[in-house]
């Protein structure tokens, strides 16, 4: 069976290899048909374009003679029309294959009011000889106009400025199928003044048809603009076959692509070459065709066994290439069989638990792949870590053998149980697996099902684990278990399997910390959304402290007694070269998690000392209670303050919204900087724990009340009370006041008002990377 499968795959490698070969040769054989017919389409474009430049020399004529009888009496219009007549007489004799040509007035140009002046020649054996026209003739009426631009007899856009083609007609007069070439006379401001025409035998374009050879039986063909084929097929001995192409042909009323005005111009690239099939009497043969500036449709025709007669050859060598392959395949089966099983057995090991004997992780994952539907529990047992460190490994180990058993019976026969006592069939039948994750998990793949269904299955696998203790050494051991369910669909399978896997994991995880039995997952949390922001971040922090982009931006703080900037915070940005600089409070709650956040106030330190050292302003630096409890941030502080005589201007931000585990960690790093003359600033006043007493240990000389507050003070009157009492009770300590975001002058016209020290927000400046220059601000 191996050697067969073997043989089948050596078979499939060479058909490939033999179809990949086919389609470069046929895409070849196309390209060189392809190129064929286009030159047969630019010599008959050449030819049509040929013939309207023809025309249009002859509508020039006649704008000429138009122009002269502007100024011409009576009698010289008449002497104009006898030299118009002989003129368009010797241009139509230099022209080949015309039959024949007009020139068509308005009334009353070059002929007496009221009349119109025409002039047509056809030829004849004794050459071009006029036809009698009267005198008050509507070119109109004549058939080559309405041909041409239809019963209403009123010509397009188009038509006002390019060559119009008729369909091929029958001329009574010459008794011969022609085409009639019309264009437009217009006078100085591009109204049309008349028209020009030239009659053309249909026959010097069914001869270019006629020289087209692709292949040995292919043909090509003609067909005007009404669908009416002008040429017999060119290389078709056969005349019923020939009539039968030309019918199937017809029968599909080709259409090619629309030439524009501009494609109509003289030397317009031809149009795409379009490709169809057509059967014919069982034969298939492939089509290309395209439009022409006449608005005919020419093509050919070539029988799809020639086009695929070239890959005969290529064919017959690959199965000779196969045939022996296979007879080495032969020899080396054996070797090849025994190598198999062994894949096949380290295989199998890479997929199984080696404690339970389960399906592992990776099966898992492969499984849930092939699935599209699906629905996923993943079980997980509670205390088992309890379990392990009161009884040991060993007994852990048996416990987790015991759960798998369980599991497997469940799935064996609890399963079909349920589909037959609730009337499941669309479970019925269907397999499901079991899974160990790892640790203490274990996992459900099955088909998908309602979540009604979904949670009858969990309670009864949950049950099924815990319906009884497991004992061990005479020691009764209950088993409680979680279980995160979550499905994927053939409609919504967007998703990678590990995906899956993450949703079931992150409902368990719901489930164990809400208490539940189970929990199924909600994609509207979004929560896989939130992981991939935080490990974006996590990269970009790590990328800004490795390439010193992390920066800071200052924020004045405006001084309500001197009217001026006195004092600036430091507040930390990242530099990025797409996003330019981004606010701390994308990234700052990431870094707290990731503990990079003590390596960002660091470089706030040093860089901040070193950009207050020469200029005379008070500058702030936000510290969290883990920096302040940090030895090695105290260090780094105490350092600077040693090396730079600006202790004095330093103010240190404690962030009371952060929390204060140990006061007396806080008090320490206090009287560590006062003696430099350091002052402390109590951050976010207003929230979080906001105690009093505490304010009063730490001997702050600073709070900032929270802009949870100041940003209302404009509406509201509770704001106003509370930063109010803040305000009396801050001073009657001697304590300084920072009003935080102040975002207009309402707000400041308040704040003033309540007789806050200092204000600071948007209303004065938004952080910036520089100081600003300006000592005082117009309130």
């Amino acid at each position: 069976m191996l050697m067969v499968l073997f043989v089948v795959g050596m078979a499939l490698l060479s058909h490939l290899n033999l179809s990949y070969s086919q389609q470069a040769m046929h895409k070849l054989r196309l390209e060189q048909i392809q190129d064929v017919v286009k030159s047969g389409l630019s010599r008959m474009n050449t030819h049509q374009a040929a013939l309207a430049r023809r025309t249009q020399g002859l509508a020039n004529m006649g704008e000429s003679f138009y122009r002269l009888s502007l100024s011409a009496s009576r009698s010289q219009r008449a002497t104009l029309r006898e030299q118009l007549t002989l003129t368009l007489r010797d241009y139509l004799k230099d022209m080949p294959g015309v039959s024949g040509g007009g020139i068509w007035f308005n009334p009353n140009i070059l002929a007496a009011k009221g009349q119109t002046y025409a002039v047509q020649l056809n030829k004849t054996a004794a050459g071009f000889e006029p036809i009698e026209l009267p005198r008050d003739v509507d070119y109109r009426a004549q058939r080559w106009f309405e041909l041409t631009f239809g019963k209403d007899g009123r010509p397009g856009e188009e038509a006002e400025f390019n060559t119009a083609w008729s369909p091929v007609y029958f001329d009574f007069v010459t008794e011969q199928a022609i085409l009639t070439l019309a264009r437009p006379m217009l006078n100085e401001a591009g109204q049309i003044i008349g028209w020009v025409t030239t009659n053309w035998s249909s026959e010097q374009l069914v001869e270019l048809v006629s020289h087209v050879e692709v292949t040995a039986n292919s043909f090509a063909f003609l067909n005007d603009r009404n669908n009416r084929n002008l040429s017999s097929l060119s290389e078709i001995a056969d005349p019923k076959v020939e009539q039968h192409i030309i019918d199937a042909i017809l029968a599909k009323r080709l259409t090619a692509d629309t030439w524009t005005p501009a494609s109509r111009q003289e030397g317009a690239l031809q149009s795409a070459l379009q490709t169809m099939s057509l059967d014919v009497d069982g034969r298939t043969y492939e089509l290309y065709y395209a439009g022409t500036p006449a608005g005919m449709v020419y093509g050919a025709g070539v029988p799809q066994q020639e086009i695929d007669s070239v890959l005969v050859p290529m064919r017959d060598t690959n199965y000779r290439i196969l045939l022996g392959t296979a007879a080495v395949m032969l020899i080396l089966g054996g070797y090849l069989v025994y190598r198999l099983l062994l894949l096949i057995r380290e295989l199998k090991a890479s997929y199984t638990d080696v404690l339970t004997g389960l399906y592992n992780r990776t099966r898992l994952l492969k499984d849930a792949e092939a699935q599209p539907d699906a629905a996923l529990m993943i079980l997980n047992l509670d205390r088992f870590k309890e379990i392990n460190s009161l009884f040991g490994h060993e007994c852990g180990d048996e416990v987790l053998k015991e759960v798998a058993r369980r599991l497997q019976g469940f799935v064996k026969q609890r399963i079909g149980e349920l589909c037959t006592a609730h009337q499941w069939p669309v479970l019925k039948g269907r397999p499901f697996h079991v899974y160990r994750l790892g640790a203490d998990e274990f996992a459900l793949l099955g088909p998908a099902m309602d979540e009604p269904v979904a949670e009858m299955v969990a309670g009864a696998m949950i049950e099924s684990v815990r319906q009884q203790a497991v004992i061990w050494q005479h020691q009764s051991i209950s088993l409680e278990t979680s279980v995160g369910i979550t499905f994927q669909t053939a409609q919504s399978m967007v998703m990678a399997s590990d995906v899956l896997l993450s949703q079931a994991t992150i409902a368990v995880v719901q489930a164990r910390q809400q208490i539940r039995p189970y929990v199924f997952y909600d994609q509207l949390q979004e929560i896989e959304k939130s992981y991939e922001r935080n490990l974006y971040w996590a990269r970009r922090l790590k990328e800004g402290l490795e390439q010193d982009q992390m920066l800071p931006h200052f924020q004045p703080i405006y001084d309500n007694r001197l009217k001026r900037i006195t004092k600036y915070e430091c507040l930390v940005r990242m530099q990025d070269a797409e996003q330019g600089v981004i606010a701390a409070g994308q990234f700052i709650g990431v870094a707290g998690r990731l503990r990079l956040n003590r390596q960002i106030t660091r470089v706030m330190i040093e860089k901040s000392f070193a950009a207050f050292e020469q200029a005379p302003y008070e500058f702030s630096i936000n510290l969290s209670y883990a920096d302040v409890v940090d030895p090695e941030i105290l260090d780094l502080i105490m350092t600077q303050l040693s090396q730079l005589d600006i202790g004095s201007r330093v103010i240190f931000e404690i962030l009371e919204s952060d929390g204060i585990d140990n006061y007396e960690d806080v008090l320490h790093f206090i009287e560590k900087v006062k003696p430099y003359g350091c002052k402390i600033a109590i951050d976010d006043f207003g929230t979080g724990y906001s105690n009093f007493a505490h304010l009063l240990k730490l001997n702050v000389d600073i709070i900032k009340i929270d802009g949870s507050l100041i940003r209302h003070l404009d509406e509201d009157p509770t704001a106003v009370q509370v930063a109010r009492g803040i305000v009396q009770f801050a001073h009657s300590l001697g304590i300084k006041t920072v009003a935080e975001f102040v975002h207009n002058e309402a707000v400041q016209t308040q704040v003033a008002a309540l007789g806050i020290d200092f204000s600071q927000g948007g209303f004065f400046s938004m952080p910036r990377p520089d100081l600003m220059q300006l000592e005082s601000h117009d309130v």
